[in-house]
């Protein structure tokens, strides 16, 4: 048994190995990542002197408003991420920390990862490009889209990359902007049958958007209460499924009806 004068002294040893572990711990690399909101970029644009959107075949009409994509900036593949790094992030509206195998598929050098992203943006341009040509009843053999933006991967830019095909060949219908000669943001991925489909980190991207000056957001449905979690003021909220939805939406808010506009 300790006297009451060995006590204190033989708890401070003790603490000591404890204190080491946690000092370990909080160095340590975690499998997170940490995510922060990104860069936007009007589609109706252009990216290095070229148009993101260059179409042929067909007439392509004049455009005042702005169609944003969306991002997310994560640290980097092989970025060590530490318990001091979490605690931080954790407690900012503007971090959010995600497992690191759903932002980069496991196992791939940052090469290979780099590679992957510019692939399934790829994939998602095409499917935009049937998606709008296929909304608009036109024929793909007939009508050519390019798509240029460079340095950004992923497929979660394919809802608006329809919508600028669709605001470029069409507008509104009516000789119109269907963003009003607003700036509107979103996010979602698409299929070539119109579909849209959730992405992540949308709670990110409505903060990326209010900051860049947009006041509405494209959201996938099913990410509705993602998108809310942070909201920022003045930011609306327009669900959508399909890219008919987001279309219809859009005219509705350009044409001044509001209660035809659906809402998260």
């Amino acid at each position: 048994m300790l006297s009451s004068l060995s006590r204190p002294r033989a708890l401070a040893l003790c603490a000591l190995p404890v204190a080491a572990l946690f000092a370990v711990v909080g160095l340590a690399p975690l499998p997170y990542a940490i995510a922060q909101p990104g860069t936007t970029v009007d589609v109706l644009g252009k990216d290095d002197g070229q148009e993101i959107i260059a179409i042929t075949g067909a007439p392509v009409r004049p455009t005042t408003g702005q169609l944003r994509m969306t991002t997310i900036v994560a640290t980097g593949p092989s970025t060590d991420v530490d318990l001091g790094d979490v605690t931080d992030a954790w407690f900012r509206t503007d971090r959010a920390v995600l497992p690191h195998d759903s932002v980069y598929p496991s196992g791939k050098s940052d090469a290979e990862i780099e590679k992957h992203n510019l692939g399934q943006m790829k994939e998602s341009q095409d499917a935009a490009t049937l998606a709008a040509l296929g909304y608009l009843k036109m024929d793909p053999a007939k009508v050519k889209v390019t798509l240029h933006l460079s340095d950004i991967g992923g497929p979660s830019a394919g809802l608006l990359f329809s919508l600028g095909i669709v605001e470029k060949l069409e507008g509104d219908g009516d000789g119109g902007d269907l963003t009003g000669g607003n700036s509107v943001a979103g996010t979602g991925t698409i299929e070539a049958d119109g579909t849209v489909g959730a992405v992540g980190g949308v709670s990110l991207k409505t903060q990326a958007a209010a900051r860049d000056g947009s006041t509405v957001f494209l959201v996938p449905k099913a990410e509705c209460s993602d998108a809310e979690a942070e909201l920022p003021e003045g930011m609306r909220l327009v669900p959508v499924t399909a890219l008919s939805d987001a279309v219809a939406s859009l005219r509705a808010l350009e044409q001044g009806q509001e209660k035809q506009v659906p809402s998260c």
